[in-house]
């Protein structure tokens, strides 16, 4: 099948692409038993990917008014996808949202939760894979939740936006009985609790984004925060093991954390926020975690140079990396990230200290713009990544639908 026009690839291979049954657009993307599964603003939209090259829509389910659904996790026979207000109701430009922790904003600024917006973790039944079925739900007291990490077991963690701390925190989740999840325990950077007396010592946007959990220990990026190591084996009591913070002098934005147990290694993905580099070049971390309570950086991912990206249309940087889970690609060398404007990037770490890129696939310009966000450019906006077992990368993008690519080998 030939690659769509406009886009542009380094040993890559097209595979298919689908609009979502004519609703582009979105962000997480899970592919579970032949389905994928994207989070979007409105809701989720549900393909039939068992032919990847032809993608066929097959279920929707309607989210809430005001809110956001644009992440998501898929395990056995569980999918779950969070509520969240939808933050530019009252932030509408990206430099308020991204500029500084929310602070004094609760809940009630933006209705009455519940009502005028969601707030929460929905869980539903895919044992039928193209209809899924809400089962239970968890309800928090706050503006809800941004990113959930669940890999199966007994616990989700989570970023939430809980009333009375500055931003969100660390929720893990007990799901022993699906139907019935309860708050098993919480964690944050100190200062985060206003109504707890604590105070901030930043003026920047301390938040965290999400926490990947391998053996016990979450790996958490908190965009201007950077990263915390935290031992959760006690769900009920986690302890900090170690803080890095490199922003400033860098840019913040500390997004996605993978582990690569198997080497002692941490990739860790800086967000890209704004348009043009204004944010400054972002940049993907190498740390060594042989030690966790030290965790020390050792290099970084190449910056893609075959276009001047900083001139084009929207961001250009990391936002997410595909996080080895159970059932889909899994590798400690081949690391596949996204980079917004500048597409998918195929990276090597066969030798940490120097990163090498294998291979692209950049997607063309949408159509049409689909999203909430007011006066944005027309560009291309690749978000989430999931790549399965057998080699195809599902990406998404904010306007665009989904691609479906293949690394071929440098």
């Amino acid at each position: 099948m030939s690659a769509p026009p406009g886009s542009y690839a380094r040993n890559m291979r097209f595979v298919g692409y689908s609009d979502q049954g004519g609703r582009p657009g979105g962000t997480q993307i899970m592919v579970h038993r032949s389905h994928a599964y994207i989070g979007k603003n409105e809701g989720v939209s549900v393909l039939d990917v068992s032919d990847p090259r032809n993608p066929r829509a097959v279920n929707f389910l309607d989210g809430s008014p005001n809110s956001w659904h644009i992440h998501l996790q898929t395990h056995d026979d569980l999918l779950l996808v969070i509520d969240s207000v939808d933050f530019y109701m009252v932030k509408p430009a990206e430099k308020d949202y991204y500029g500084r922790s929310v602070e004094g904003v609760h809940s009630s600024l933006y209705g009455v939760r519940g009502q005028d917006f969601a707030a929460g973790m929905r869980v539903y039944d895919v044992s039928v894979p193209a209809q899924p079925r809400q089962i239970g739900y968890l309800a928090v007291e706050g503006c809800g939740l941004h990113r959930i990490w669940y890999d199966g077991g007994r616990y989700a963690y989570a970023s939430a936006l809980i009333d009375g701390f500055t931003d969100h925190i660390l929720l893990i989740i007990d799901l022993a009985d699906p139907a019935h999840p309860v708050e098993a325990g919480r964690w944050w950077i100190p200062g985060m609790w206003r109504d707890g007396g604590e105070e901030p010592s930043w003026k920047n946007r301390v938040a965290l984004h999400h926490a990947v959990v391998a053996d016990g220990i979450a790996y958490g990026g908190w965009r201007d925060g950077g990263l915390t190591i935290v031992d959760v084996r006690d769900p009920a009591r986690p302890q900090l093991l170690a803080h890095r913070n490199w922003c400033p002098p860098f840019g913040g934005g500390t997004h996605s954390c993978l582990p690569l147990l198997d080497r002692d290694l941490l990739v860790v993905a800086d967000e890209a926020v704004l348009d043009n580099c204004a944010d400054q070049i972002k940049y993907t971390w190498v740390f060594d975690i042989r030690e966790k309570a030290n965790p020390v950086s050792i290099s970084t991912f190449p910056t893609p140079r075959e276009r001047e990206y900083c001139r084009e249309p929207g961001h250009f940087g990391p936002h997410n990396l595909h996080e080895n889970r159970a059932g889909s690609f899994q590798s400690g060398q081949v690391i596949y990230a996204t980079y917004q404007n500048a597409g998918l990037r195929v990276v090597s770490i066969a030798d940490p200290f120097r990163p090498e890129e294998l291979g692209y696939f950049v997607p063309p310009l949408p159509e049409r713009m689909t999203e909430r966000r007011k006066n944005r450019p027309l560009a291309t906006h690749t978000t989430d990544v999931f790549v399965t077992a057998e080699g195809l990368a599902y990406i998404t993008d904010y306007n665009a639908g989904v691609y479906i690519v293949e690394y071929t080998g440098a």
